[in-house]
């Protein structure tokens, strides 16, 4: 598969690398948007490590106990103007030196370490039964347990009116604390739910939808020990993170995951022996390949063209018998349904593949 580096970049990673440390200010993020006309916020070398911090925007549920002075000095200094056309605090971009369109960026993500033990969940205007839930919103509040590595939900809140603004900072008084789920304890994974290169487009793109850039991909796969692969579209790549998640299910049905900041580490790796279409996870287990659309079905058929392609150039497989093998051996799963561009996303077992001579 394209994740055995060619000759070049084995011996590339050989190399000592550099370790960059990126902390999330109000001058290395850019709120709600990629743009590929902005100034790098780091400069790297292919196989350079990056420990970056990635911030939720949704540390106002409960400023409290999500917000430490950096948070709060981010959302005090970066105006609500500015805070558009999406709604995700991205730290970046980076620019990796030598990247051109038509390159792959492999990102090696390494380790996801919460930034505090809380998070909040919100079932959000944009939720996928909002109306069904006579469109009022609630945010439910979780601690996560590290000696059993889960959350549990400390108490919920009814959003007044409607969550609009990104950043929104809400105090709830504890006499609008309601108890929620009870006894229940949720694995926790760490993952970034929206990261990529810049998109090849005049101006801010939203970080909403997912694209062939990657962007808000939400699938909870994408953590520590994952590599995610993204078709470079400008010079330099312009690589940014955000949307940190510590759990997440497949759908997001809600309209958001847990949502907590992470101590995000990866490597940073230019790839020219391979190219892919769109943003391609592999895992300890599987490949991985998503497809997005406004219609499932069409992502459904975007990702099932993708896995046939991958199957195609990578094991040699005729059309033909990769239809087969997806038909009996891989899984299809509903990445997201909120995020206007909905996601399917279809894995492969790595194991099930001889090895290669």
């Amino acid at each position: 598969m394209p994740l055995t580096p060619d000759a070049a970049t084995a011996r590339l990673l050989a190399a000592p690398t550099a370790l960059h440390h990126l902390p999330a200010t109000p001058r290395t993020i850019h709120w709600g948007y990629f743009d590929a006309a902005l100034a790098p916020a780091l400069k790297v070398r292919s196989g350079d490590l990056v420990h970056a911090e990635a911030i939720t925007h949704h540390a106002g549920d409960d400023p409290d106990l999500l917000m430490d002075d950096a948070i709060h000095t981010i959302f005090r200094e970066v105006p609500e103007a500015d805070r558009n056309p999406g709604v995700h605090i991205m730290t970046g971009p980076i620019h990796v030196e030598g990247a051109r369109p038509g390159d792959m960026l492999e990102v090696r993500y390494l380790s996801m370490t919460p930034r505090n033990r809380f998070g909040s969940n919100l079932a959000a205007n944009w939720g996928y039964l909002y109306k069904e839930f006579d469109e009022r919103e609630r945010v439910t509040i979780y601690r996560i347990d590290p000696s059993g590595n889960t959350a549990e939900a400390v108490y919920a809140y009814d959003f007044p009116g409607k969550y609009l603004t990104p950043g929104t900072i809400t105090r709830c008084p504890e006499c609008d604390r309601q108890s929620a789920l009870k006894g229940v304890r949720i694995p926790v994974r760490p993952h970034l739910g929206t990261a990529g290169v810049a998109p090849d487009a005049t101006g801010r793109v939203s970080t909403i939808p997912p694209g062939l850039h990657g962007g808000n991909i939400d699938n909870w796969r994408i953590g520590a020990g994952a590599t995610m692969y993204y078709p470079v579209q400008v010079d330099g790549a312009l690589f940014s993170i955000g949307d940190p998640h510590i759990s997440q299910g497949d759908g997001e049905i809600s309209g958001t995951a847990i949502e907590s900041s992470l101590d995000v580490v990866f490597q940073l790796i230019l790839r020219r022996d391979f190219t892919f279409p769109s943003p391609l996870l592999e895992t300890p287990e599987y490949w991985i390949v998503h497809g997005f659309d406004e219609s499932l079905e069409v992502a459904m058929r975007a990702a099932s063209l993708d896995m046939m392609r991958l199957l195609g150039e990578q094991q040699g497989l005729s059309n033909n018998d990769s239809y087969s093998l997806m038909s009996v051996a891989a899984d299809f799963g509903v990445t997201q349904v909120v995020d206007g561009r909905q996601g399917i996303h279809v894995k492969i077992p790595r194991g099930i593949f001889p090895p290669k001579d």
